[in-house]
């Protein structure tokens, strides 16, 4: 046999009829028909693949989203899940409302928004019971419950029949439960924007775990954290609502309400679906960090609020949420998204957090490192620096090593289609701290950023995520104190590598 490389049929395509001819001609006659009938059939199939497909319709794939028309029907008349269809409850007590009712009129839309807050008893008259927050109800008793934690509260049982006693309503139309306490700060729109991706036919358990892995150890992984929010499915609540009195029994032990619901979803057989914007916030110090490098992924909830720092400083949690909330009005989806581009004449890094903060660096700084969250925070039990459930990096305690911070000044709606954000710089380490490298001093010139972006289309969410990209617009009048960013949909084989 030859040394060198025989040649097969792929290197003699239009040959293939002769090498089949030969080979019937060697072969017995039952395998000459056989061989045949094989060559018909394949050459059939080919042409019924070639052409059928023009004249079937097939089934969609399964996680393919359906389009709906301007007015939010479907093709088959369904109607696409909205605000209305989703029937909050929230936690709380006498005792704790009066002072965190502000998280709630931060979010809450009277006449749009359906949902209850329920309490542990009656609100006296002394407490009046506005308008503009969410009607009430009172808990059924629960003394009949076991609850046997030695370091929790009977609360918790209360709490986790929430779900129950919103569901015995018997409200019309209720698509979804979202549970969360009463300083949980949602945001609606990105609420929905997550929850219109999942069919709510479907069981469906739906949150985000403990940002602290020692929280996650001590209660769970499996299990969305109730203060950060979750939602359950019309179909999965009512197969819960069925086990729930006799699972809370079952489970005494376990410390709070989001555990003893996660326990009994368990025994129905539905995992956690999780969604990265749902935020419990289980983190001490300055969330900074978190929210200035969010996935992508529209944030959905904060909680713990009066636990940390306010996240816009010189302001209070409540002021701080509320700045927070002016962008968020403006344009939901596009709220704390992160995009970074790169200034070539200057040597800049910049990295948006949209409608929160901006970060220059004035040094080259990798996409790896950008979309790394600062360690500006540490865990909620132990004030641990290291254990988080996301990649964290440390703060340099070199000035020059460190970006420079503007933090959100104004936002505005342009047009109706564009919004224009600007942020001031932010002085955190002041005087003998400042890094007097020439690079580094011309970058402190920059008193602004001013950034432009279309506003959000929220459809984005039911494609494969994104970072959005950005360009800094050089050659504008004032520009050594005002910078210009431009965001916008990266380009079809566009990279943020710097050179």
């Amino acid at each position: 046999m030859s040394c060198a490389r025989s040649k097969t049929l792929h290197d003699h395509p239009l040959n293939f009829g002769k090498f089949l001819t030969r080979a019937i001609d060697v072969f017995p006659f039952a395998m000459k028909t056989t061989l045949a009938l094989c060559s018909v059939a394949s050459i059939s199939l080919i042409f019924y693949f070639a052409f059928s497909n023009r004249s079937h319709n097939f089934p969609p794939h399964p996680n393919v989203v359906t389009d709906f028309n301007q007015n939010g029907i479907s093709a088959d008349g369904h109607e696409k899940t909205n605000i209305s269809h989703i029937l909050f409850g929230i936690g709380g007590s006498v005792e704790s409302w009066d002072k965190r009712r502000s998280y709630t009129e931060l979010w809450w839309k009277p006449n749009v928004t359906r949902g209850f807050v329920w309490l542990d008893e009656k609100p006296s008259p002394s407490m009046p019971w506005l308008e503009t927050l969410p009607q009430y109800r009172v808990s059924e008793d629960t003394s009949r419950f076991k609850y046997s934690c030695p370091y929790g509260s009977r609360s918790a049982v209360r709490m986790a029949r929430i779900v129950k006693e919103s569901f015995q309503l018997g409200l019309e139309n209720v698509r979804w439960f979202v549970m969360g306490d009463d300083d949980t700060v949602y945001f609606p729109d990105n609420l929905l924007s997550v929850l219109a991706k999942y069919d709510h036919n479907q069981m469906y358990y739906i949150g985000g775990n403990s940002e602290s892995v020692e929280q996650d150890v001590i209660h769970s992984y499996t299990m969305a954290y109730g203060g950060g929010g979750f939602a359950i499915s019309y179909p999965l609540a009512a197969e819960l609502v069925k086990i729930l009195d006799g699972c809370i029994d079952r489970y005494d032990k376990l410390y709070g309400s989001d555990q003893k619901i996660q326990g009994c979803l368990s025994e129905i057989g539905v995992p956690l679906t999780k969604e990265l914007g749902f935020h419990q916030l289980d983190i001490r110090g300055n969330p900074y960090g978190l929210l200035a490098a969010h996935p992508v992924t529209p944030l959905v909830s904060l909680h713990h609020l009066d636990y940390v720092e306010s996240i816009f400083p010189n302001l209070n949690p409540i002021d701080s949420v509320k700045k927070l909330v002016s962008g968020y009005k403006v344009d939901p989806g596009r709220t704390v998204q992160h995009s970074f581009c790169y200034d070539l004449r200057r040597n800049w890094s910049v990295s948006v957090s949209w409608g929160y903060t901006v970060q220059l660096y004035p040094f080259f700084v990798t996409a790896k490192k950008l979309e790394t969250a600062l360690q500006t925070f540490w865990t909620w039990k132990n004030w641990d620096a290291r254990l988080f459930t996301f990649n964290t990096q440390p703060v340099s305690s070199d000035p020059c090593e460190r970006s420079v911070v503007y933090m959100l000044d104004r936002v505005e709606s342009v047009g109706g289609r564009e919004t224009l954000t600007t942020y001031k710089r932010y002085n955190i380490d002041k005087g003998e701290n400042d890094c007097i490298r020439s690079d580094y001093t011309h970058a402190l010139k920059v008193e602004a950023f001013s950034v432009s972006a279309p506003k959000f289309n929220p459809d984005l969410w039911n494609k494969a995520p994104r970072r959005q990209c950005c360009e800094i617009i050089n050659g504008t009048k004032g520009a050594d104190r005002v910078v210009q960013v431009q965001i916008r949909s990266c380009n079809g084989f566009e990279s943020v590598t710097p050179p």
